[in-house]
This record gives structure tokens, C-alpha cells and sequence, in this order.
């Protein structure tokens, strides 16, 4: 079984910083972590072929520097880490992102690609079900448990807000899980031999028959205009007087009967 594990490089939200000129998040400050819910994923995809055997490739889209989160899922035991970077894919959005990871995955093959439920830079959830929606192969999001797998199918657990539903797909199929899954694995020693020998390769545009006109800036339908840091106020109390407390309410009704809250 072929196991695909997109995972993503973001800023340590620690240590948060906005230019305050241009709106943008500084990256060369704010350091780099792996995506705390990838971390779910590639666990889940390793425990995945430990039952059925098979290969676990991890990829991820991004700047040299994300050779190093590479190899830390080398050192939790994945078989091989693509670093997918190219010039042409500086600026793409969630939409563009999907794309190039779908041809990525296509290159790599796969009869399970996992995500993490989302990112914690931008929140959105979409790269997972829209790479599922390029590949045209079904995508089961929020996924909390796989409660069986066989080289045709699989049967889920997907956490929704009212309870959990339990669905059965066809392979190949796309996964988004959420941290309820499972417990994430530490590099074991000889993982961390094998990382620090290993050189993930890169992956450009052109390796993956990708379409320059896809992905990148100048193709992204969407913008960030402005970030900024959130201002958090005192917040601000009245203390209402009064003899007793049927006072007290009387007062505090009218306030709010002035204030057009009641009537």
C-alpha cells in the first residue's frame, strides 16, 4: 500500500511578529515547526503500514529550510521525505497549493493521502479536501479513527459537532484527521541515524508535469491584504449602588431598557 502524507511548514506561534508597515507576518523571525496536527497524520500513516504494509512518503511544499522538518519525520520512521520547491510556486494560495500537491502526489503514488485537519497559519481546512477534488477521489475530513482498512476500502470515525459519523470509501481516498486520532510517536534513535545521513530530494514544477500557470501569485485567486496582532483591553465594569438588591435590579433594568436591549 502506498501511504502519502502532505504535511506543511509554519511560523512557531510562540513567537508571532507583524511588520507593521506591510500587514505581513515577518517569517525569518517568527521560526518554523512542523504543523502541530501533521504530526497526526504522518503517525496515522505509519501505524496504516505497520498494519497493511506498504511505503509512507511524506511531502510538503515550501523554501529549502523545510529539509529539516523533512527529516524529522525520517527519525519517526517514514520510508521517504519530497521537498516540493520551486520559484513558480512563491505566493500560492490554498487553491494553487491543492494543485502542485496533486501532481506531487500523483508522481509519488498513492492509495491513501493524509492531512492534518488543517493548518494552524492559516485555519482554512481546504488543502485537503481540494487536492482530493483535483485527484477527483473521495476525501473524509476530521477523521478520529480508521476502524478498518483493506487494500479496497476503508471505514472511518469523522468527529462532527453533534456526534461522530461512521463512513466507508473506496480506495484511493484522501484523509484529514484531527489530534484525537492518535498519539504521536518520538523519533526513535536509529530514525535519528537515518535522518541525519538522509538528503531529501526536491521536487520542482517541471517534475511533477505541473502548469506554470496554476500556482504562484500571479495565479492564486485569493490575497492576504493584512495581518495584524490582536489589542486585548481591560475590560470595563459598573458597580450599580443600591439600598438592596430589588434596587439594584431596577436600576440595572432601566439601564438596559435605555439601551434598547429589553423592552
Amino acid at each position: 500500500m502506498k501511504i502519502v502524507v502532505c504535511i506543511k511548514q509554519v511560523p512557531d506561534t510562540t513567537n508571532i511578529k507583524i511588520d507593521p508597515e506591510t500587514g505581513t507576518l515577518k517569517r525569518e523571525s517568527a521560526g518554523t515547526v512542523m504543523n502541530p496536527f501533521d504530526m497526526y497524520a504522518v503517525e496515522e500513516g505509519l501505524r496504516i503500514k505497520e498494519k497493511m504494509g506498504g511505503t509512507v512518503t511524506v511531502i510538503t511544499m515550501g523554501p529549502a529550510m523545510a529539509k529539516e522538518m523533512l527529516k524529522s519525520t525520517i527519525g519517526m520512521g517514514v520510508d521517504e521525505a519530497v521537498l516540493l520547491s520551486d520559484r513558480l510556486l512563491a505566493g500560492s494560495d490554498t487553491w494553487a497549493t491543492s494543485y502542485a500537491l496533486a501532481k506531487a502526489c500523483e508522481k509519488a503514488g498513492y492509495d491513501i493521502i493524509l492531512f492534518g485537519k488543517q493548518a494552524v497559519d492559516g485555519d482554512t481546512a481546504q488543502v485537503g479536501p481540494s487536492t482530493a477534488q483535483y485527484l477527483n477521489i473521495p476525501s473524509l475530513t476530521w477523521v478520529k479513527k480508521v476502524r478498518e482498512i483493506s487494500d479496497r476500502d476503508i471505514t472511518v470515525e469523522r468527529m462532527m459537532e453533534d456526534g461522530v459519523d461512521v463512513v466507508k470509501s473506496s480506495l484511493p481516498v484522501a484523509l484529514t484527521v484531527v489530534k484525537e486520532i492518535n498519539e504521536p510517536r518520538l523519533e526513535s534513535l536509529k530514525g535519528k541515524m537515518r535522518a541525519k545521513k538522509y538528503d531529501p530530494p526536491i521536487w520542482t514544477l517541471a517534475d511533477i508535469n505541473g502548469d506554470p500557470n496554476m500556482v504562484g501569485v500571479k495565479n492564486s485567486p485569493t490575497r492576504v491584504a493584512k495581518s495584524w496582532n490582536a489589542v486585548r483591553e481591560a475590560g470595563k465594569a459598573e458597580m450599580i449602588d443600591g439600598p438592596d438588591a430589588a434596587a439594584k435590579a431596577d436600576v440595572l433594568f432601566s439601564r438596559l431598557k435605555g439601551l434598547g436591549i429589553i423592552k
